[in-house]
C-alpha cells in the first residue's frame, strides 16, 4: 500500500498534495471559527446567567389588565420601560419617609425610558418624585405617594393613566449598585456643570468641568441635593448626566472589546436590580440587537414638563405638572413621535 501511494504521488505532479493541504487549512480555519463560536456562546451563557441569577424579580409590578391602556397601532413597535431608582443606604436627614420598593429602599427617582419603533435613539423622561397628579383611588397626590398606597402596580397605573399608553417593563435600581458598576468600568468620566461639596459626603468636592468618578464619588454625586439652590431639580440633572456617562462607557470600544469588563459590570450591578419577570437576559439581548447602531450621543434626557414648585391645598410642597405639555408628550408617545416632540422643543 505504501508503494502504490508513493507511485500515485509521482505521476500527478503533487496536485492532490496541494489540494489536501488546502483542505487541511480550510478545516483548520473552520475549527478555529467553531471554537470561537463555542467560546463566545459559553461567554454569552455566562453573561446571561449572571444577569438572570443576580437580579431580583419584581412581584406583580403591573395593575390588572382591565385597568391598563393599550398601545396605539402606530406605537406598537416602541418599548416603554419605567426605571425606578431607590436608595437603601441613604439617611433621611429630615426628609419625608417614602415607601420601600419591593426590593427595598425609597423610590427617589423615576424615569420613563422610551425606545421608538425605528430604534433611532433613546428618550429618557425624568419624573420628579413630588409631581402632583391623579393616583387612582386616592385622588390628587405626589407620584411618590403611589408607592405607599399601592406599591409599584399603583405607580405604573398612575403613569399609564397620565400618558395614556402602556408601560412594557419595569426595572428598579438601588443607587448602591452604582458604586460597584463604576469601579468595574474603571471609573466614569463626566462633565460636571456646577461645582459643589455634598453635605452627605463632606470630604468630597466636585469641581466644575470634566472629571473621572470612582465608585464612592459616583454614589455621592447622584445622591446629593442639599448643595443646590433648586435641590431635587439639579439632583435629577446630575443623575441623568451620570447615567448617560455610564451608558456611553458601556458601549465604548474599550468596554465592548473587553469581555471580562462586561461580565464584571453585570455581576456588580445585577444584585442591585429588580425587574419584572419578562425582562430577562434574553429580552435585553433581543432589544440590544435591534439597537446596535445606537450610541450615547443618541440618548436624549429631559424632565417631564412642569410649572415649578408650589403648595397643595393641604400644605404639601409639590411639583406642579404642565398638563398642556404633558398631553402633547402623551400624543407623541402614542404616535411614536417623541423624537419630533424633543426636536420641536430643543430638549
Amino acid at each position: 500500500m505504501t508503494y502504490l501511494h508513493e507511485s500515485f504521488e509521482d505521476t500527478t505532479n503533487e496536485t492532490p498534495k496541494k489540494k489536501r493541504t488546502g483542505r487541511v487549512f480550510l478545516l483548520g480555519a473552520l475549527s478555529l471559527v467553531l471554537i470561537a463560536l463555542l467560546v463566545a456562546g459559553g461567554y454569552l451563557f455566562t453573561l446571561a446567567r449572571a444577569f438572570d441569577n443576580g437580579t431580583q424579580k419584581l412581584t406583580n409590578p403591573f395593575p390588572e389588565e382591565s385597568l391598563r391602556p393599550q398601545k396605539s397601532d402606530q406605537a406598537k413597535g416602541a418599548v416603554n420601560i419605567l426605571l425606578l431608582g431607590n436608595d437603601t443606604r441613604a439617611k433621611d436627614n429630615g426628609e419625608e419617609n417614602f415607601a420601600s420598593l419591593p426590593n427595598g429602599g425609597r423610590s427617589d427617582t423615576m424615569m420613563l425610558v422610551h425606545i421608538p419603533s425605528n430604534r433611532q435613539g433613546i428618550y429618557v423622561t425624568s419624573i420628579m418624585r413630588d409631581t402632583w397628579l391623579d393616583v387612582p383611588g386616592h385622588g390628587k397626590a405626589k407620584i411618590n405617594a403611589a408607592f405607599a398606597y399601592g406599591g409599584v402596580p399603583l405607580a405604573v397605573q398612575s403613569l399609564e393613566g397620565l400618558f395614556n399608553t402602556r408601560i412594557d417593563h419595569v426595572a428598579s435600581i438601588d443607587f448602591e449598585g452604582f458604586k460597584g458598576l463604576t469601579d468595574a468600568l474603571g471609573g466614569v468620566e463626566i462633565n460636571n456643570p456646577i461645582a459643589f461639596s455634598p453635605r452627605t459626603a463632606k470630604k468630597l468636592h466636585f469641581p466644575q468641568g470634566v472629571q473621572t468618578l470612582n465608585g464612592d464619588e459616583a454614589l455621592a454625586f447622584v445622591r446629593e441635593r442639599y448643595a443646590f439652590k433648586d435641590g431635587d431639580y439639579q439632583r435629577v440633572r446630575n443623575q441623568q448626566l451620570y447615567i448617560k456617562a455610564v451608558l456611553g462607557t458601556l458601549v465604548s470600544k474599550e468596554t465592548l472589546t473587553d469581555p471580562g469588563k462586561i461580565l464584571e459590570s453585570v455581576r456588580q450591578l445585577a444584585p442591585y436590580i429588580a425587574v419584572d419577570k419578562s425582562l430577562d437576559a434574553m429580552k435585553v439581548a433581543q432589544l440590544g440587537i435591534t439597537m446596535t447602531g445606537t450610541s450615547s450621543g443618541d440618548m436624549k434626557f429631559f424632565t417631564l414638563p412642569n410649572k415649578g414648585t408650589g403648595r397643595s391645598a393641604n400644605g404639601q410642597s409639590i411639583v406642579i405638572p404642565d398638563m398642556a405639555e404633558i398631553n402633547e408628550f402623551s400624543k407623541a408617545l402614542n404616535k411614536d413621535k417623541v423624537a419630533q416632540f424633543v426636536e420641536d422643543r430643543n430638549l
